[in-house]
């Protein structure tokens, strides 16, 4: 295998098609039994980030407002109004601070998030 080969492990789950997300408004999903934010950032970019705020500890993230900071995209959340980068998860006002990444593709028009192995789902 080489050095930059990706393996992938866990259950691809699907959530929803990809025109039912509007642009920088984002969803709840429940993907291996963790609730997942899910962003259409434009026509071809998705993002799926933990939905849960680590400041308030309520699943909101979803609910938040997408903005950007420089290069970073992020979603800053509606309570405490902490941004978090769409593509890393880090806090961009705290760096020792991060919310989970998943990994997101479409096929055949359906958003698919990947539950890590531990997440799986049990019908996967």
């Amino acid at each position: 295998m080489m050095a930059d080969t990706v393996v992938r492990q866990g259950t691809w789950v699907s959530v929803c098609r990809v025109d039912q997300l509007s642009v920088d408004v984002g969803v709840a999903a429940l993907v291996g039994g963790e609730q997942v934010a899910v962003f259409r950032l434009d026509v071809k970019e998705i993002r799926a980030i933990g939905n849960l705020d680590p400041y308030s500890r309520a699943h909101i993230l979803s609910r938040g407002i997408v903005g950007s900071r420089g290069e970073a995209v992020f979603v800053a959340s509606p309570m405490y109004k902490q941004p978090f980068d769409l593509r890393t998860g880090q806090c961009l006002d705290d760096p020792a601070v991060r919310v989970p990444t998943f990994e997101v593709r479409v096929i055949d028009g359906a958003v698919q998030v990947l539950a890590p192995p531990d997440k799986q789902t049990r019908d996967g």
